[in-house]
């Protein structure tokens, strides 16, 4: 199952209360320079043009806030915001606001002007905005002076650029906010899946090995059963113990809380070459280990050791451990020139490079297969 979440859901459901509220504070505190054309409108003579300005003031006012909560509420969602024929529409149900307040209120109602460039930067693509914004400004400045009785508002083409590069970098700081929310989303996951491949690899290591030796010494207690069967009883017990020991590893290793032992992993090496019939030369203590290196080379042993089990075909195999290398060879069938490792050696590979150390495979000196992790003196 996905464990996959919607990047802007993720930042809607991560929002406070306060974010929440001030989005549609800010776009509302603004409709305060509605008062002009609404006072201008107010103080003329009662009759039909006074009652349309006013209407209109009130009507500029809900679509302007209708329109900023719907494209505002799409974007928290992550969905885009409208750019078709329904964001011009707003636009110019706006304009014709615009037009029926000012059949009062005059020249005091080009304050909606600013309000249409701050909708269509809100709304539309920057090309489409800018042209927009021009026209606005040009309209502020243009038909004050052509418009007999009305008289130009100093700074108005002004005050509506300024008012449009504000909203755009509050449309910006929300993408980026978007942006932040996804980016932390695709970090998450990407945890999720390494730690998916950390347990996938882990559990494939601890039981390749453990049933590997379990196997080997089943086999041995069937060939010991007509003979020897005390032997064979204890061959069988030693499974019974591995089995029970695989079970906690596994249940550690999901857990999260399994770190592989140097020194036991080299017990268990011997107890697996030894019941696969491989003399084993393995070192008597590991103190000389860095403490940082001991998990490295832990399961450098359990992968090494299963690898010849299983696939060597040896006689002897030999441990050798140094302060920043840990060797293991055999003198079996050696590699064949395709050998690319398995998944093992790839899990062994990452957790080599973590700690800044390399995997080599290749030919030991007695013709069989060597596995070596070692780390440079640089380190």
């Amino acid at each position: 199952m996905s464990t996959r979440r919607e990047p802007d859901a993720a930042f809607v459901a991560g929002r406070t209360r306060w974010t929440r509220h001030l989005g549609p504070l800010f776009a509302a505190i603004w409709l305060v320079y509605l008062s002009y054309p609404w006072s201008a409108a107010w103080s003329t003579a009662p009759g039909l043009a006074r009652t349309v300005s006013l209407l209109s003031v009130v009507g500029f006012a809900a679509v302007f806030l209708a329109g900023f909560y719907r494209v505002r509420s799409r974007r928290l969602r992550g969905a885009d915001a409208p750019r078709d024929r329904e964001t011009w529409l707003v636009l110019a149900v706006e304009a014709a606001l615009v037009v029926g307040m000012s059949l009062a209120a005059r020249e005091e109602a080009l304050a909606g002007l600013v309000f249409i460039a701050v909708s269509s930067v809100f709304f539309l693509a920057v090309r489409q905005a800018v042209l927009v914004v021009a026209v606005m400004v040009v309209a502020s400045e243009v038909l004050p002076r052509h418009l007999r009785g009305w008289t130009p508002i100093d700074s108005l083409g002004l005050q509506i650029v300024l008012a449009s590069v504000a909203v755009f970098g509050v449309t910006q700081v929300m993408a980026r906010n978007v942006d932040l929310a996804r980016a932390r989303t695709e970090l998450a996951d990407l945890a999720v899946a390494r730690e998916r491949e950390r347990m996938a690899r882990d559990v494939h290591d601890i039981l390749g090995h453990s049933l590997t030796v379990i196997t080997i010494k089943a086999e041995l207690a069937g060939r010991l059963l007509p003979g020897d069967p005390e032997r064979a009883a204890r061959e069988i017990a030693d499974v019974e113990s591995l089995a029970r020991a695989a079970l906690v590893d596994v249940r550690a290793t999901v857990s999260g809380f399994r770190e592989v032992s140097l020194a036991n992993e080299l017990a268990s090496a011997r107890v697996a070459l030894e019941a696969a019939g491989v003399d084993a030369h393995l070192p008597s203590a590991a103190d000389d280990v860095p403490e940082d290196l001991r998990e490295l080379f832990a399961w450098t042993v359990r992968e090494g050791t299963t690898n010849v089990v299983r696939h060597a075909a040896a006689r002897t195999c030999e441990i050798t451990l140094t302060p920043s290398g840990v060797r293991v060879s055999d003198d079996g069938v050696g590699p064949d020139g395709r050998t690319t490792g398995g998944n093992g050696l790839v899990g062994l590979r990452e957790r080599a490079a973590a700690a800044g150390a390399r995997v080599v495979l290749g030919r030991s000196a007695s013709g069989g297969f060597e596995l070596c992790v070692e780390r440079g003196d640089d380190r």
